[in-house]
């Protein structure tokens, strides 16, 4: 059996007056994710690892910013996209990896719930699927509160 890994990573802004949608859940917080979809750093991050894996390019090349199809669309339907276009190129997903790099709000207690949401989506086991959050100790622009990141590595298998 043939393995791929692949890496994928994801920055947004954080503003005012937006909902907060993280791994596919909404989180109460004064402050949300901007972008052209409804900016889940998780599940873009996932999504470009996934693509990467597979030599599918990454998540832009995709699912463009500049596709009015796309624009506040739930990322949850482009995960799902990608996840087909993986099993179409041949591999099914072994596990996944994550990091969300989050100053406020503390994320820890949504985290089963995000891998509850993720997992079927992804056609794996919820133990398939590990999300972690890390703060930057006040540090940057994430310990500012000014923006949200998130890192996922992806290990791809030949059916």
């Amino acid at each position: 059996m043939a393995s791929r890994v692949g890496f994928g990573f994801d920055t947004h802004r954080l503003e005012e007056h937006i909902p907060f949608l993280l791994g596919g859940v909404r989180i109460d917080h004064g402050k949300g994710a901007a972008g052209h979809s409804d900016a889940d750093v998780l599940i873009h991050a996932i999504c470009d690892a996934l693509l990467g894996a597979a030599g599918l390019r990454d998540i832009g090349t995709q699912f463009p910013d500049t596709s009015p199809e796309f624009k506040g669309i739930d990322s949850k339907v482009l995960l799902a996209r990608t996840v087909e276009l993986v099993l179409q190129k041949g591999y099914r997903i072994g596990n996944i990896d994550s990091t969300v790099v989050l100053q406020l709000p503390k994320i820890s207690p949504f985290i089963p719930e995000m891998v509850s949401v993720l997992a079927p989506i992804l056609q794996v086991a919820p133990d398939c699927v590990s999300v972690k959050a890390k703060t930057s100790e006040k540090l940057g622009f994430i310990g500012r509160e000014e923006g949200v990141s998130a890192y996922a590595v992806v290990l791809l298998e030949t059916k």
